[in-house]
């Protein structure tokens, strides 16, 4: 029987007449990265405010660890790692008095913050830039530094508000490898991204938008579920044949990705490739090929015109 360290009813937050956050039904295993995937002002950072006890919900209920929010949220304090998607450590201040000044706030001994924080310079390749600024730092090596300090004291729930946004992309498989030795290692993470390729990476995930959740699976339960076809054409004309495509009752979108375009239909017709070749006054060409769902083939179909 699956172990939730989170689990979330009908949970709800308002900003006025801004609804952040619409019946949030939430169940994370322990032990699993699970992924909030959408865009910017979906409502994932909010989540993740609720879900630390940050934030009081307006309505439903959350518990944490065994934790009822927001009534538990000190206790909680002490259990969990959050690693804002903003850097929030300080400019002014050596990479290892960073990490000095949040292992004293977590009440870690002398003996404890000097073992750890070696450790942890190490770890994440910091012990040759423990005397730098973090002001002076690059994206990726302030990225480092940031997950240093959120699981200095060795937490069971790791949170990251959208914590690649501002990396390369080899600093974003960097860090990936790293979460899955945490994950490996039994920490439990949520993590906010509106990158694809990492949402892919997660055990599971939730699909948010206007703050609804709008599907949640594992990745590939979600691509096998997602109620649509997914056919690849090769032609010339590319951008007229995608206007007509968007036109057609069946056609959920069409997206061109360099000579081929990548058209989304209804799982409700049977021979997508016949269907596409039989619409009258429409040149389809003749390479046309059924191929794989993506991630990205999901959020079209569950967000958005997909809806319609």
């Amino acid at each position: 029987m699956s172990e939730f360290v989170i689990k979330a009813e009908n949970l709800s937050r308002n900003f006025g007449d801004l609804k952040a956050i619409q019946n949030l039904d939430l169940e994370v295993e322990k032990g699993s990265i699970y992924g909030f995937l959408g865009p910017n002002g979906c409502g994932k950072t909010t989540a993740i405010r609720l879900l630390t006890g940050l934030l009081k919900p307006n309505g439903g209920k959350v518990e944490v660890m065994g934790l009822s929010l927001p009534k538990e949220a000190e206790k909680l304090r002490l259990h969990i790692g959050y690693m804002t998607q903003k850097f929030s450590l300080y400019d002014d201040l050596t990479v290892k008095e960073n990490l000095q000044f949040i292992a004293k706030i977590f009440g870690l001994s002398a003996k404890q913050r000097k073992s750890r924080i070696n450790e942890l310079l190490s770890v994440y390749g910091l012990d040759k830039k423990q005397n730098q600024l973090a002001g002076s730092m690059s994206g990726g090596q302030r990225q480092r530094l940031s997950l240093s300090a959120a699981v200095l004291h060795k937490p069971e729930l790791l949170f990251l508000d959208e914590p690649t946004s501002a990396v390369d992309p080899e600093n974003r498989r960097e860090f990936w490898e790293q979460l899955f030795d945490l994950s490996d290692q039994g920490t439990s993470i949520l993590v906010s991204t509106h990158y694809m390729d990492e949402a892919e990476r997660c055990h599971k995930l939730a699909i948010l938008e206007a703050g609804i959740k709008r599907a949640d699976g594992s990745p590939e339960d979600l691509m096998q579920q997602m109620g649509a076809h997914v056919i690849e054409v090769a032609a010339t004309n590319l951008r007229q044949l995608k206007q007509q495509l968007l036109k057609v009752d069946g056609v959920i979108t069409a997206a061109q990705l360099g000579a081929r375009l990548r058209v989304l239909i209804r799982d409700s017709v049977l021979d997508p490739i016949a269907f596409l070749r039989e619409q009258p006054g429409i040149d389809i060409g003749d390479e046309l090929v059924k191929v794989r769902p993506s991630l990205e083939d999901v959020f079209v179909t569950c967000t958005g015109e997909g809806r319609q």
